[in-house]
């Protein structure tokens, strides 16, 4: 028993477009695209950033830039550190006020002798009782006068070793800091460079990758228009062109477009102008 069928040709024009769908899908999907042409790609430091780390790792000048105050302060700190600062001209001080001072105590002893001699005790015992407190309080008056000399000179001394332990401490904590706002300028200004070639590049990567998908774009909507004719419904075709996709989500992107208009032309069901009676 023979069975009849009837087949309902879509009109010619429909055809032409599925032909020439076919032709455009194989010759832009023969070829694999180059994705190297638009793979994330990352600038070099800028010199900025390059001279700050250099800067960071000099010794004296970047990390560690406190060692060379913290040694000097060390010199400048324990019992013997007024040494270094005692002035030179500390004898030569001592000596002349000593003298002086012996001048003036021989002097006095001379005055003991003439008062002597006017009141008729000259070589007397009087006179030496006189003699010998006299110069018991001298040499006494001497003696207070050298260890205030010493004891001046050892408290400046002290005093200016002081001084120079503050301002080496001072200086450690100075320094680092000024060497750090440098590494620290050069660093914002490394980042700035280096942030505006990183979105030169991004800009250079996303041409790129929207000319090698702009076939494939192309490809789709005319698929989504052939489908929309065929079937008779409005098309709704989604761009595959997204913010920097990967290469995997563009493929798999285009094989469902590809599916989706293959499977709108060609359902289970068939085209409306196909039927088996």
């Amino acid at each position: 028993m023979s069975v009849a069928e009837t087949r309902t040709l879509p009109p010619q024009y429909v055809e032409d477009m599925h032909k020439d769908y076919g032709a455009n899908l194989i010759a832009t999907t023969s070829a694999p695209l180059d994705t190297s042409k638009f793979a994330p790609t990352v600038p070099d430091q800028d010199k900025a950033t390059i001279d700050a780390y250099t800067m960071a790792s000099t010794p004296g000048e970047g990390i560690g830039a406190f060692k060379d105050y913290i040694t000097a302060a060390e010199s400048y700190s324990g019992p013997n550190a007024y040494q270094q600062f005692m002035s030179p001209y500390q004898q030569d001080v001592i000596d002349a006020t000593l003298a002086e001072y012996d001048k003036q105590a021989g002097a006095g002893l001379t005055g003991i002798g003439q008062r002597a001699a006017m009141s008729g005790n000259l070589g007397g015992g009087r006179e030496g009782v006189m003699r010998a407190q006299y110069q018991n309080q001298s040499d006494m008056n001497r003696s207070l006068l050298h260890s205030g000399l010493l004891q001046q000179g050892f408290g400046e001394a002290n005093k200016l070793a002081s001084n120079a332990f503050g301002e080496a401490m001072g200086m450690a904590g100075t320094v680092p800091g000024l060497y750090g706002a440098d590494i620290n300028t050069l660093r914002s200004a490394g980042a700035d460079r280096y942030a505006h070639e990183a979105a030169k590049a991004d800009a250079a990567r996303e041409t790129n990758r929207l000319e090698a998908y702009e076939p494939y774009e192309r490809l789709g909507y005319l698929g989504s228009g052939i489908a929309s004719i065929a079937s008779g419904m409005p098309g709704n075709y989604t761009s595959m062109v997204q913010p920097n996709p990967t290469p995997l989500q563009n493929a798999l992107g285009i094989a469902t477009v590809g599916g989706g208009v293959l499977g709108n032309l060609y359902g289970n069901q068939g085209a409306p102008w196909f039927r088996k009676s």
